[in-house]
């Protein structure tokens, strides 16, 4: 994989990446696959998952409001924990939930300033 192509690990802690994980755990565990297979399926996911969500979600807009209970940056990365969020989306189609989690990453390809 060229350096132009960094995937973020972020899916891993999705339910299916964590199902991921803990199967090749296993498998590892009962010597059926090496660790180096096991982390180049991983690497594999990352690419697979952010590829899959950048051609097969419909972009939708939306707008939300909520309470926000908790921010962060971290390496380019910023995490917001929102509360009571309220979401109104294209059609007037509105969803509440209690909690919501947005990670967002920077875009910029390594060098790229």
């Amino acid at each position: 994989m060229s350096t132009s192509n960094v995937y973020y690990e972020l899916y891993r802690r999705s339910s299916i990446g964590v199902a991921l994980i803990d199967s090749l755990d296993e498998l590892i565990k009962d010597s059926k696959i090496q660790p180096q297979l096991a982390m180049k399926i991983l690497s594999t996911f990352d690419r697979s998952i952010s590829e899959a969500l950048t051609e097969k979600v419909k972009s939708t807009r939306l707008s939300f409001k909520g309470h926000l209970d908790t921010y962060r940056f971290c390496d380019d990365v910023w995490t917001f924990i929102i509360l009571d969020v309220h979401f109104k989306m294209e059609g007037n189609e509105a969803i509440v939930a209690d909690k919501i989690k947005i990670v967002a990453n920077n875009v910029k390809k390594p060098g790229e300033q």
